[in-house]
């Protein structure tokens, strides 16, 4: 379409107007639609959305923030946890609630979230909103609770307290549990024993454990000679890489009897020693 000029000074005044209009409108619609591109371009996202561990274990998640807009804001962060469940939001290894992020940039934010003791398995979908005025970014993660590792260690009777004699060997009974919802696997035994103390276990470690069963252990104590007669603590744990359980045991040792008879044996020589010692230059 062709438009007819006017060659008049009115109306080149007017076609003037008209055009510089034109060009201010388009320009405020270019801004507009800068700025609207620039808000689409802000964003929550995470690298893994889904992430499933055991109830007793911690939901890791990094996640990145995106200031898409022409300035700065600062965002709170905010989330709605099932009960008993606890999130840490961390930047640059501090813990914060609200996070600044300037005009066009990212912030990486690592998301930390503890089930609670009593969650059942499944999936949990976790909102988190950054939010900032009247503008909310919002993203779900999700947290799928598989079940709990359990371990326990006790001895047949629960009892924890055995007597032991200088110089000898005893053997004793534990028993390994596994108290989870999970299958347990290689499963391995260490102790803290006072000086000079020897263990060693039989069978040396479990292979797999279910869930709700049972394995005898058999634990083998060799005592120094010449430990002096008193109580003392020694420490057995049973572990795997996902959890562990300690018995701590109080053991009363006391000498052998062929100790004491070669104690009051020496004694006597000494005594005996003195006394013909004595009787020789005491006449003298």
């Amino acid at each position: 379409m062709l438009i007819k000029l006017s060659t008049t000074p009115s109306g080149v005044l007017r076609q003037t107007t008209l055009f510089l209009v034109l060009i201010l409108i388009s320009s405020m619609s270019h801004a507009q639609q800068s700025t609207a591109q620039s808000i689409s371009g802000s964003g929550f996202s995470a690298k893994l959305v889904n992430i499933e561990a055991a109830t007793n274990e911690t939901f890791r998640y990094s996640t990145t923030l995106r200031n898409g807009s022409s300035t700065a804001h600062v965002y709170d962060l905010q989330t709605v946890l099932p009960p008993g469940w606890i999130i840490a939001f961390k930047a640059e290894s501090s813990q914060v609630t609200s996070i600044s992020v300037d005009a066009g940039k990212s912030q990486d934010i690592s998301v930390e979230i503890n089930a609670s003791p009593e969650a059942r398995p499944g999936k949990y979908k976790i909102p988190i909103d950054a939010i900032s005025g009247k503008d909310t970014i919002a993203l779900t993660l999700e947290a799928v609770v598989k079940g709990t590792y359990g371990l326990t260690l006790t001895t047949p009777t629960g009892r924890l307290s055995e007597d032991v004699t200088s110089g000898n060997q005893k053997q004793l009974q534990l028993v390994v549990k596994n108290s989870g919802t999970l299958p347990l696997s290689n499963i391995s035994f260490s102790n803290q024993l006072p000086t000079g103390w020897e263990a060693s276990f039989e069978p040396a470690n479990i292979t797999a454990l279910e869930p709700t069963k049972s394995q005898n252990i058999t634990l083998t104590l060799k005592v120094p000679d010449k430990t002096l007669a008193g109580d003392y603590a020694a420490t057995i744990t049973a572990s795997n890489i996902n959890t562990n359980s300690q018995a701590a045991f109080r053991f009363a040792v006391k000498t052998s009897l062929l100790a004491g008879w070669l104690g009051i044996t020496v004694i006597l020589v000494a005594i005996g020693i003195v006394y013909y010692l004595i009787r020789k230059y005491g006449r003298r």
